[in-house]
């Protein structure tokens, strides 16, 4: 007897549900994406216990007519494609006709759908990949899908199912990132009876990151916009000061669908080079928009991973957009002063009304927590009001939460001569920019030196703020910016080796320096190679023969994982090369030095406001504004 059998069509089933929904999450994701093809604006989502039980999905999308409902859960029953052509450039979020079958596979299912010149719905009913009847129902315009009991049939997958918050998360985090990559559509998410999302469906991405994230989040992202080769980069990135300790925080889509991929990641974190710390990871929400066919999103069930046609015009166009936005950000981190965030029960207990009439008039401050919180300002009487009713911050009696004021023009100050150069330094008179440029006439900012605290940090008075100046990390970031200079003026020329290196790789790291021989020799490599051995006969300028093997290998590897090019590689490694050299040639943070070193520092900083971290990623420099101490004093 054989050995090899052939799978009924009801295990084949099961197997290929397991590819395309491996949790509750991955369901709605494909519910989610068919609705987005149908041309909803609005989409709504619920669960209870984490999607396990019950899931629905709430679309008011073009529908599905009463003879498509069978066919709809069918595998390889799609609207989105007719034959293989298509899928050299697809364009929808659903083309392979699985996940309604998947879903109906592994659960009961109810589709309710109406299509716009249809006078009544129809509902179809499946449990476990059995259709049990199609019959009339009404409703208005577009699809339902109800999924319960997900993996009952499965009971060996069901197992592997995190507990049901866990399962929420993933799947509040699905639709976090579906909602950012439609902004247009309005996305409520509703899990066990609580709400979880909701966006305006305004088109606005800055105000669906707000509703998501928060505004503190919000405000501390930056602007991009950039095209190259043909690839258009837009979306924000995180500032300096707003970075996390993994990549969770990045989000990519590609051609508005949700994306991982190492080439973005990798391009990101490399234009962030000397504006992050090294153990950190920018944050992000980019889009990128490229020609179809030049990306292959039918690499993976999930469609999470996509092929690139060619990664370097990807890389670039990322590094440079991304870049470009850091070096417009003239921004400064901001000292957040300490936040007693108090709940109901704190803030007004014990229930004791202020004594005498002197006070009733008297306004204070409280700070809600949650979402919505903010300060609110009450007088004494509303307190007291709040008190015996039992009222929650910022209902009835408490004014709105108060309005940042437009910040004051910041007057100018003549320059004064520059001090004298204590330490190595850049020339005070001049300015960032290529050498062809000529420096426009600085004016700086009027400020005055408050003092000195800790021997360390330098306190600065502007008009409508104030400055907390690190001298030791300000000193290092200008002498950074000093040696890339003389760095760039240097690297004309290439270094003949009297005695080739020999550097042992692999075949494969061979061929991907072959692939890119033209651009190592752009940059001053010459080399040799035969079977697994690359002999280098010479260098780029200011590399040590050293590190000639490392750096190799490095260029090989990242063109192997699409991670990097060689001519970003060569400027890291030179500009990490430098990090030291700064550090060790800047003044020391805890000495005493005199009030004419402290002031070249300040006047430095105030002529290239674009400097705000230094090398290693940390703050030069925190501020506060005029209007927040006011408001910390009770001022406003």
């Amino acid at each position: 007897m054989g050995k090899i059998n052939v799978l009924s069509f009801e295990v084949a089933n099961l197997i290929a549900a397991g590819e395309v929904v491996d949790r509750p999450a991955s369901a709605i994701k494909e519910l989610i994406e068919n609705s987005i093809d149908a041309g909803a604006t609005q989409i709504s989502v619920e669960t209870k216990a984490g999607g396990v039980t019950y899931m629905r999905v709430t679309d008011n999308g073009c529908g599905i007519s009463e003879e498509d409902l069978p066919t709809a859960v069918l595998r390889h029953a799609t609207s989105k494609i007719r034959d293989a052509s298509d899928l050299d450039a697809i364009l929808t979020l659903g083309f392979r006709g699985e996940a309604l079958a998947a879903i109906a596979a592994v659960s009961e299912l109810r589709i309710l759908s109406k299509t716009p010149d249809s006078d009544v719905g129809h509902m179809l009913q499946v449990r476990n990949g059995e259709v049990l009847s199609l019959s009339e129902c009404g409703g208005r315009t577009g699809t339902t899908v109800i999924a319960e009991q997900l993996f009952a049939n499965v009971p060996a997958r069901r197992k592997f199912l995190k507990r049901d918050i866990t399962e929420t998360m993933a799947v509040a985090a699905t639709v976090e990132k579906i909602a950012l990559s439609h902004p247009e559509i309005a996305f409520t998410l509703v899990c066990d009876g609580s709400s979880r999302i909701e966006t305006s469906g305004d088109g606005s991405l800055m105000h669906c990151i707000r509703a998501l994230f928060g505004k503190d989040f919000a405000g501390k992202l930056l602007d991009v916009d950039g095209e190259s080769g043909g690839i258009r980069v837009t979306g924000f990135i995180g500032r300096t000061d707003n970075v996390k300790a993994n990549r969770n925080g990045q989000i990519v889509f590609i051609n508005n669908r949700y994306v991982r991929s190492k080439t973005v990641s990798a391009s990101l974190e490399q234009a962030f080079s000397s504006y992050c710390p090294a153990e950190r990871f920018p944050v992000c929400v980019l889009f990128l928009t490229l020609s179809a066919s030049r990306v292959d999103v039918n690499v993976h069930p999930s469609k999470l991973e996509v092929k690139f046609t060619d990664e370097r015009p990807v890389f670039e166009a990322v590094y440079q957009a991304v870049r470009a936005a850091l070096e417009r950000n003239v921004s400064r981190p901001e000292m957040e002063p300490p936040r007693q965030d108090v709940r109901w029960k704190d803030a007004y207990a014990p229930a004791v009304a202020p004594k005498g009439d002197s006070l009733s008039g008297r306004q204070f401050s409280i700070h809600t927590e949650g979402q919505g919180g903010g300060f609110f300002t009450m007088t004494a009487e509303d307190y007291r009001k709040a008190v015996t009713q039992g009222r929650m911050p910022g209902t009835e009696g408490a004014n709105p939460p108060a309005k940042d004021i437009p910040q004051a023009p910041v007057s100018h100050a003549p320059s004064s001569p520059p001090a004298p150069d204590p330490v190595p330094s850049p020339a005070p008179d001049t300015q960032k920019g290529t050498p062809e440029e000529t420096p426009a006439p600085f004016v700086p900012p009027e400020y005055r030196i408050v003092g000195e605290i800790f021997n360390t940090y330098i306190l600065v008075e502007l008009p409508d703020r104030m400055l907390m100046i690190d001298k030791h990390a300000a000193h290092e970031r200008l002498n950074f910016e000093r040696f890339k200079e003389i760095q760039k003026q240097s690297e004309k020329g290439q270094q003949l080796l009297a005695v080739p290196i020999e550097v042992m790789m692999t075949s494969s790291e061979i061929a991907a320096l072959e692939s890119f021989r033209t651009d190592l020799e752009s940059l001053g490599f010459s080399f040799r190679t035969a079977r697994n051995t690359v002999w280098v006969d010479a260098v780029p300028d200011l590399l040590k023969d050293a590190d000639v093997g490392a750096i190799l290998q490095t260029f090989a590897g990242q063109i192997q994982d699409a991670t990097g090019i060689p001519s970003l590689t060569r400027d890291l490694v030179f500009e990490k090369a430098l990090y030291q050299v700064s550090c060790k040639a800047s003044i020391k943070g805890g000495r005493v030095y005199t009030e004419e070193d402290n002031r070249w520092i300040v006047d430095s900083l105030m002529r290239l406001p674009d400097i705000t971290f230094c090398p290693h990623g940390r703050p030069v420099a925190m501020e506060m504004t005029k209007h927040k101490i006011e408001h910390q004093f009770e001022r406003i």
